[in-house]
């Protein structure tokens, strides 16, 4: 049974039934659909989609992008990653819009059952070696009760599954929020991909098609502001900054545009695994878009409930053992790139002193290019298990 028919809970899906389990996807929206605008699949969210038979799908859904490095918002390197510094894997990433990677999960989940229109409203987690859990959940059809050996939480930032499970631990505002958008067609943009510090800002931009750019801008905002022109806000805000910020968002339609707040769960949790549930993707570990790890982590999750439980399940292990493993294997990695991200937004967009930011960029200057690719290559060298 998997709770949640986003990114994360599709790619369980799609590595159970790869495993031959019998799956349930429960999705509490009328229909299994996405909602969004890009990112960049690096090379470990390529990984996990290899093995699940989807890694040339994407790609040919998506861009090749380099990885460039970093400027101010004067669009003076600070940090500039040389061809070649990562021995493993290379810095090409994947842009991609998030409805065609979700179209692609969902296409390949369809051997699954899924059920839109079902909130989850309880859960019995059962336990590995006793009774099976129950999942209680309305929809169109009246109040059910559905058991299963293997419950997987996936039901993001605000799951329901986790606020039953582990209710310590929910969802802390960041204290910035995020426009994001896409650009139909912008020829002038690069390949590249560069990530633009300012005071107190973030920008960022790659294409994600041949002709289409996926930009975002991540910035201090009170928790709920709305603006009532969020274009004219973005463009307010990021005046001043060097090409092609300004053009890609005056390029942007107002519909195109989207803004959110944006959160990371705290405390962090003890454990991913209760009974025969688990809980995977933002349920487990939201965290702050920095590193551009959220849906990456969520694919390596989703590929794992296969690969480390159902597969060991499989060959005779106990579900203890095999939910054992995935906690052991799955939550120290998720939670230290999530402590990583919110470090890499103290260093970025969390300045917005004079003096903080001229420190800062003075000493990335110094800091060799080659050693902030390698920084990041344990990040993205992992590989799906074989």
């Amino acid at each position: 049974m998997v709770v949640g028919g986003g990114i994360a809970g599709l790619a369980a899906a799609c590595s159970l039934l790869r495993q031959g389990w019998t799956v349930t996807v429960l999705e509490q929206a009328r229909r299994f659909a996405e909602v969004g605008a890009g990112l960049a699949l690096t090379s470990n969210g390529l990984s996990a989609l290899a093995s699940l038979g989807l890694d040339t799908p994407a790609r040919g859904a998506g861009h090749p992008v380099q990885m460039e490095g970093t400027q101010d918002h004067r669009g003076r390197w600070l940090v500039r990653i040389p061809s070649g510094s990562f021995r493993r894997p290379p810095p090409t990433a994947y842009g991609i819009h998030r409805k065609e990677l979700h179209r692609l999960l969902l296409a390949s989940a369809q051997g699954a059952s899924l059920l839109p229109g079902a909130r989850m409203v309880g859960i019995d987690p059962g336990r590995p070696d006793g009774p099976r859990a129950v999942v209680f959940c309305t929809s169109d059809k009246g109040d059910l009760a559905l058991d299963a050996d293997l419950v997987v939480g996936a039901d993001g930032l605000r799951s329901a599954c986790r606020q039953q499970l582990a209710p310590a631990t929910a969802p802390r505002y960041s204290g910035k929020s995020a426009w994001r958008g896409v650009v139909r067609e912008f020829p002038a943009a690069a390949n590249g991909f560069t990530v633009r510090w300012g005071p107190g800002a973030e920008f960022g931009a790659l294409r994600i098609g041949a002709g289409s750019v996926y930009w975002y801008g991540y910035t201090f905002s009170e928790e709920g502001q709305r603006w009532a022109d969020e274009k004219d806000a973005a463009m307010e805000h990021f005046a001043g900054w060097a090409e092609p910020v300004p053009s890609l968002i005056e390029a942007t339609a107002p519909s195109a545009i989207l803004r959110h707040d944006v959160y990371a769960l705290a405390p962090a949790l003890a454990t991913y695994v209760y009974g025969r549930a688990v809980l995977i993707g933002d349920a487990a570990h939201a965290m702050v878009p920095t590193l551009g790890q959220g849906a990456n982590s969520s694919l390596e999750d989703g590929a794992c409930v296969g690969l480390l439980i159902a597969r060991a399940v499989d060959q005779g292990g106990s579900l203890a053992a095999a939910l054992g493993s995935y906690d052991a294997q799955r939550r120290p990695r998720t939670q230290r790139i999530a402590r990583r991200s919110a470090a890499a937004g103290r260093l970025g967009a969390d300045l917005r002193a004079p003096a903080g930011v001229a420190a800062r960029n003075a000493l990335l200057r110094f800091l060799p290019g080659g050693i902030a690719a390698r920084a990041g290559s344990s990040v993205l060298a992992w590989r799906a298990p074989a």
